[in-house]
């Protein structure tokens, strides 16, 4: 891999660039340097609980960062474009935060928290918000209709603070378990977000890399789109896990400070 002459940064939020609200050393320097070369910094994250917007107000807020609303591609925003091309006039029942099912009927979608006989969706995102009766209603709509399964990524952990909290996959493993049914997911590893951001980039396959944590989704992402990818060791995946993968990277490197130090050095392989 021709590190230095990519151009096209697709990069993981959480456990790579960033953790809580602290930024990683050298991800200021890194993000400087790809615009000085004339690439673009794009973040393709399965957080479906916040809108481009929203990331763009924490990154100010938080980390002190400008950025734009068409860098950050979003789980949350590919599952609302998949639901308004396939499901839209239909009724869809969504496990997921207050405010991700108001930004969908916001767009015109017809949500309802549910179960009801005429469900011609079934949808689960992440949700910080979940609890006990909303699994119960979620579980009912799986096992008393036949609408499909949808869930906006596959993410069984996310990184935070003090280690890790359950993610959207975690929740569909234990509806999967309790019902029998197998979602289908949206977000990463699916190659979408990287078509997205290479089609408003106007960038190719030799010119992209996706950066990433974790192994199965962000690896997995940018393998399943037939571009290179970095493994970053600062969140979920650890270097032992590289033995037996499915998803090996193009290129490991301990954290963003080593990233820094490739991207300027030359060929890294």
């Amino acid at each position: 891999m021709n590190l230095p002459n990519k151009r096209l940064f697709l990069f993981d939020i959480d456990g790579t660039l960033a953790l809580g609200d602290e930024l990683f050393s050298g991800t200021r320097e890194l993000l400087r340097a790809i615009d000085q070369k004339g690439g673009v910094s794009v973040f393709i994250t399965n957080n479906s609980t916040r809108s481009g917007a929203d990331y763009v107000k924490r990154f100010a807020e938080v980390f002190c960062l400008e950025t734009r609303e068409d860098q950050f591609i979003t789980s949350g925003a590919l599952t609302l474009d998949f639901l308004k091309g396939h499901f839209s006039g239909k009724k869809i029942y969504c496990l997921g935060t207050a405010s991700y099912i108001a930004e969908l009927r916001r767009n015109g979608l017809r949500i309802t928290e549910k179960c009801e006989d005429d469900l011609d969706c079934i949808l689960v995102a992440y949700d910080s918000e979940v609890n006990y009766e909303k699994l119960c209603e979620a579980s009912k709509a799986l096992q008393t209709t036949d609408a499909p399964f949808y869930a906006t990524n596959p993410d069984l952990r996310c990184p935070a603070p003090f280690g890790f909290i359950p993610d959207c996959g975690s929740i569909c493993e234990m509806l999967t378990e309790t019902t029998g049914k197998v979602p289908t997911y949206l977000g990463k590893p699916a190659a979408e977000m990287v078509r997205v951001a290479q089609r408003s980039f106007g960038f190719g396959d030799a010119e992209t890399v996706v950066v990433g944590d974790r192994l199965y989704t962000d690896i997995a992402c940018g393998i399943n789109a037939g571009v290179d990818t970095i493994l970053l060791l600062t969140g979920e995946a650890r270097r032992e896990d590289l033995a037996d993968t499915k998803f090996p990277p193009s290129l490991v490197l301990e954290d963003v400070e080593a990233l820094v130090r490739a991207y300027g050095a030359g060929s890294a392989g």
